[in-house]
């Protein structure tokens, strides 16, 4: 099934004309998730179409450019009749700012909203997939998100299988499911013999802001995709340590050393106007996979690892 990504926020802290506050939304397998939310996403998800079926929301830090667009996005569902839950995560000890934030100005949510802290390490689960927190080094706080996809199933051999003499039909379903089937003349056939070795899920990981890390090396590692911060390029390098920022360069370097095969690079800061040109030149210097510095309503599709 499709994984779609898609960039609603591309800026660093100061929105532009062309780019808004950082928020990305991911759709798999019938279900909507959201990093980060930024002043006017709601607008943004309207804009290019993603849809508001949210059900989790995963914020890395409370900076304004991340977090301020919560109670906009949370009035307009209100608006849009929903009634299903929303829950969001919060690195640990912000649970009440976001609790004061979704209830600014009186604000009382016709729906559930059930706001969780996570540490990094912390796994949230979902049907065939978690999301960990891992640390990132911004403020004390902040958090990014690595979602990991459960193992698939092996690839059925049919041919092999009815080679072994296995009817088609149910039995074909319960081998792939792990379970030995007997045929009518006795003879016992195990999964091994017609299911290859299990096949590995995908791999997104988002750090919101931080400068590079180890802890983010490990946390992408062979990831599918990384969206990492990429705030400056090489002539505002010492401006990225000092706010707890990447440059380009730094980003290229960590997918490298994670052995990632695909790069975003977002939060891109207002100084560059519309011109990433630096910012991709200067991460493929350092990372040779896919790259890309992506505008606001860019979608990237990631395939399975293995897929033809």
């Amino acid at each position: 099934m499709p994984l779609r990504v898609t960039f609603l926020g591309t800026s660093g802290a100061v929105p532009t004309v062309e780019r808004n506050p950082s928020a990305i939304h991911l759709a798999r397998e019938g279900e909507e998730l959201l990093f980060d939310c930024g002043e006017g996403t709601q607008r943004q998800m309207m804009r290019f179409g993603t849809g508001f079926g949210l059900s989790k929301l995963f914020l890395t830090h409370l900076h304004g450019d991340h977090a301020l667009g919560v109670p906009g996005l949370v009035q307009t569902l209100g608006f849009n009749d929903r009634e299903a839950p929303l829950s969001i995560h919060v690195p640990v000890g912000k649970r009440r700012e976001i609790e004061e934030l979704v209830g600014v100005l009186g604000h009382r949510p016709a729906f559930p909203v059930d706001v969780r802290e996570v540490a990094p390490g912390d796994v949230v689960r979902g049907e065939d997939y978690g999301i960990r927190a891992f640390a990132v080094d911004h403020d004390a706080r902040a958090v990014g998100y690595a979602l990991i996809e459960d193992e698939r199933k092996g690839r059925f051999d049919r041919e092999r299988a009815e080679e072994l003499g296995v009817p088609v039909g149910p039995k074909f379903s319960r081998l792939h499911e792990g379970r030995p089937v007997e045929l009518e003349d006795g003879t016992v056939v195990r999964p091994e013999q017609v299911v290859g070795e299990p096949r590995p899920g995908r791999r997104i990981v988002y750090t919101g802001d931080t400068r590079p890390t180890a802890a983010t090396v490990e946390a992408a590692a062979d990831a599918d995709l990384l969206i990492h911060d990429g705030t400056f390029a090489d002539d505002r390098a010492d401006r990225a340590v000092e706010t707890g920022h990447a440059t380009a360069r730094g980003a290229g370097r960590i997918a490298a050393e994670a052995g990632a095969r695909r790069l975003a690079l977002v939060g891109t800061s207002s100084r560059y106007a519309g011109d990433v040109s630096a910012h991709r030149r200067q991460a493929s210097e350092a990372f040779d996979g896919e790259l890309f510095v992506p505008d606001d309503g860019d979608v990237l599709e990631v395939p399975y690892p293995d897929a033809d």
